[in-house]
């Protein structure tokens, strides 16, 4: 069943095309992918779907009748407005059931206890709340009174994420979705949309999340969509494939180019006389041969300064920001050629523990020593600021006209420009007009400008789209400085890093051997050793709270007599059933109905019957 249909769409800023003739289709219960490179018109594809920006031709159609929810990257969300009434702010009838519910509650209103409870179990609403409760709990935000004009990005980011998954839309669409969570949650939300019934269209740059969540990738690459029927391995797969063959048409057109060329010269005069078919085709074939062949390719040469014998050494170090401890008495001695990975849950001090590395933040007790011969390159998650009327070359060159290269050669701000994937037409843009991942971009030039020899990349990935951190991943490995990662991009960190400093919280550090998959491995083998040896230690405990319950609340008597009629209704279908299905006279659609209803019919026995024998324990 198709659930969205775009047509020929076309959009453009002025005279810069973002996308062309545009034409693809979502069919339900899909988990769709578009991945391009930064500025190719991801987001404004979503943006036009939902109608929130206008397209110059096309038709895009939704089916009928089918929810849409939108997560954007920025949150469109209420100061005023608290938590929990922001992620209930929706007009479904559930959630707006489930919220008059706790409303008469609080105001203790018997009669709208009543009536909204009825109006509950008239809508089957109950596993709403449960689930409205399990996803602000996985996702840090089970303070529901504060309003959110007092929370930070991240925690709004949240919120509107929040918002999203408790709707259970139809249709889901997701941009970044994975920006702003620590890795716990990326993991939890991984699992959690793999197993939805949603269909789904996201843009994000987590690899493995792609890998694991999507069945399709959507490839918007000059101007116009090359579908993907797999997950993430086969569209690298598929697209070095068509990339191949790309080069051999456009190298087969240019060599037929040269011929045709030289028989269009040689009787300029018997033009008119030629065949007309010939004529057309070689026309067809320049434009194939004019085809560029050369890859954007993120070359970084610049030179890096020499790095001693003596490097950074921190020793008994402390700090905290009142009862928070961020570090308790840590110490440790940077080798040469580190790579280092920082991981840990939002708020347990990583940046802190950065910024007392570069004398940005005071420590309370210990030192850091820093070598003679260190230099910082710091790239962290602050989007580059300038002036508005500030051109991307003049960034460069405020910096310096000529950067110095190995070897004593030397580039121009112009080249090296080019070298970071921004060309010619792009020098004289003015820096406001770029996309975010343009931007970062051009910071991170900024900060190897410096000469580094010991790289401090906090969050270096986000907004950088997959491209660019595949080419920056290769940079990377061959970088010869010290290195030191914060990433939330788990593939990243497989790749760069050999050790791993966990912030496990209240000023404790974990060195872990490995990257970051070792480390889960780890972490999960410890969690399952954990709960497998609970039951034993708890079980006694839980049977005496049990046993302890003297009576059932007003929901749950009423759910106790709703169960005795469901059960009955359910056995007597049940009955009915097979004997349509004993019945030799009966046809093969019926047949096959009645045996997918029965399958039904008997798992809803089994629960309707535990939860029965449950609630009649206290009766």
């Amino acid at each position: 069943m198709n659930y969205l249909s775009i047509e020929n769409l076309t959009k453009s800023f002025g005279d810069r095309i973002i996308f062309e003739d545009l034409t693809f289709g979502i069919e339900q219960g899909q988990k769709v992918a578009i991945v391009a490179k930064n500025g190719s018109g991801k987001t404004t594809l979503l943006r036009c779907l939902l109608e929130q920006e206008p397209y110059d031709e096309g038709r895009i159609v939704f089916r009928k009748d089918i929810r849409v929810a939108f997560m954007e990257q920025s949150e469109s969300l209420v100061s005023t407005n608290t938590i929990l009434e922001e992620v209930f702010s929706h007009d479904l009838p559930e959630l707006k059931a489930v919220k008059a519910y706790n409303h008469a509650m609080r105001k203790e209103d018997e009669e709208l206890i009543k009536a909204s409870f009825e109006k509950i179990t008239e809508l089957n609403a109950w596993d709403i709340e449960v689930k409205v409760n399990q996803i602000l709990s996985v996702l840090k935000l089970e303070d529901t009174n504060k309003l959110i004009e007092n929370l930070s990005g991240g925690q709004k980011k949240r919120v509107a994420l929040a918002k999203v998954l408790i709707a259970e839309p139809d249709f889901l669409i997701l941009d970044e979705p994975t920006n702003h969570l620590d890795l716990d949650m990326i993991e939890w939300l991984e699992e959690y949309l793999s197993k939805s019934s949603s269909t789904i269209l996201m843009v994000t740059h987590d690899r493995y999340f792609l890998e694991v969540v999507c069945d399709t990738i959507l490839e918007l690459e000059n101007k116009t969509i090359y579908k993907y029927k797999g997950n993430f391995s086969y569209f690298l797969e598929k697209k070095a494939e068509r990339e191949e063959q790309h080069i051999a048409t456009v190298t087969k057109a240019k060599n037929q180019f040269r011929k045709e060329l030289d028989w269009m010269r040689r009787q300029p005069k018997a033009r008119g006389t030629k065949q007309k078919a010939r004529i057309e085709a070689f026309y067809d074939t320049k434009k194939v041969a004019k085809q560029r062949l050369d890859k954007d390719e993120l070359e970084i040469p610049v030179k890096m300064e020499r790095l001693g014998t003596k490097i950074l050494e921190i020793h008994h170090l402390g700090k905290a920001f009142g009862s928070t401890k961020i570090l308790n008495d840590f110490s440790y001695t940077f080798k040469r050629q580190e790579r280092l990975g920082i991981v840990g849950n939002n708020g347990t001090g990583k940046t802190t523990f950065l910024n007392m590395i570069l004398g940005k933040e005071p420590v309370d007790k210990g030192k850091i020593v820093t070598g003679e011969t260190v230099v910082f390159g710091y790239y962290n998650q602050e989007l580059l600021v300038c002036d508005d009327d500030t051109k991307v070359i003049d960034v460069i060159r405020d910096i310096a006209e000529y950067i110095p290269l190995e070897k004593g050669r030397q580039m121009s701000a112009a080249q090296f420009l080019e070298k970071f994937l921004f060309p010619r037409d792009m020098h004289y843009n003015f820096v406001h007009k770029l996309s975010g991942g343009e931007k970062r971009r051009l910071k991170l030039m900024t900060v190897l400008m410096s000469n580094p020899n010991f790289l401090i990349l906090d969050e270096p990935t986000n907004d950088l789209d997959i491209f660019v951190m595949s080419v920056l991943e290769d940079y990377l490995r061959s970088f010869q400085g010290c290195l030191i990662v914060v990433s939330h991009d788990r593939y990243f960190m497989d790749k760069m890093v050999d050790h791993l400093f966990v912030f496990d919280g209240d000023g404790e550090i974990k060195d872990i051997l490995g990257n970051y998959s070792i480390y889960r491995k780890q972490k999960s083998d410890r969690e399952r050793a954990i709960k497998k040896a609970e039951p034993k230690a708890e079980s006694a405990p839980v049977v005496k709270e049990q046993k302890e319950k003297k009576k059932l609340s007003y929901k749950e008597k009423t759910e106790f007599d709703n169960l005795e009629k469901e059960l009955e209704e359910l056995e007597e279908e049940k009955q009915k059933l097979t004997a349509i299905l004993s019945n030799g006279e009966a046809s093969s659609e019926e047949l096959m109905k009645a045996g997918e209803r029965l399958a039904t019919v008997v798992k809803d026995l089994d629960t309707k019957t535990d939860r029965w024998l449950e609630l009649s324990e206290y009766v």
